[in-house]
């Protein structure tokens, strides 16, 4: 390995050392719904939603509507980035002019992501469009992530 490449690993864990208390500490006072820096922003949207979904803030989840409500959401996405995958041929965003995969690839891919396995059977590069990895992929990387992270209180 050259000098270059330890100096970016020691500036890369310099970084993360530096971060990991600050955005752990974010973190923290977000999931025990303590005021943070986007509240101000974020709090008159979040209530907005809760009233169109019909969604009490301070009421909790029993183990069966948390387990719906995951499988609700998970099934939504999975249906959205499936969507997404099989209608890549008429998307914007696509200059190389991709076709959608097979089916079973759609589906397979849908499903891996949503359960954040991320298994891949493609390159995605040579594969898939733009919009279908900006739209579908990484807001399906990010959902599945977020889903596991979430709990009934």
């Amino acid at each position: 390995m050259t000098v270059t490449g330890w100096i970016q690993i020691v500036a890369l864990v310099a970084v993360l050392t530096v971060l990991t208390p600050l955005l752990g500490g974010y973190m923290a006072r977000v999931y025990e719904g303590e005021r943070v820096l986007l509240s101000g922003v974020l709090a008159p949207l979040e209530q907005v939603s809760y009233r169109v979904l019909g969604v009490t803030a301070k009421a909790e989840q029993g183990w069966k509507e948390y387990a719906r409500s995951v499988l609700l959401f998970s099934a939504a996405g999975w249906l959205l980035l499936y969507l997404v995958l099989r209608t890549q041929t008429v998307q914007p965003f696509n200059p190389q002019s991709f076709h959608s995969g097979p089916w079973a690839l759609s589906f397979n891919t849908a499903a891996s992501f949503v359960s954040n396995t991320s298994w891949q059977y493609y390159a995605g590069e040579t594969t898939l469009s733009y919009f279908s990895q900006m739209a579908g992929i990484t807001v399906a990387s990010f959902t599945s992530c977020a889903t596991g992270m979430a709990r009934p209180r």
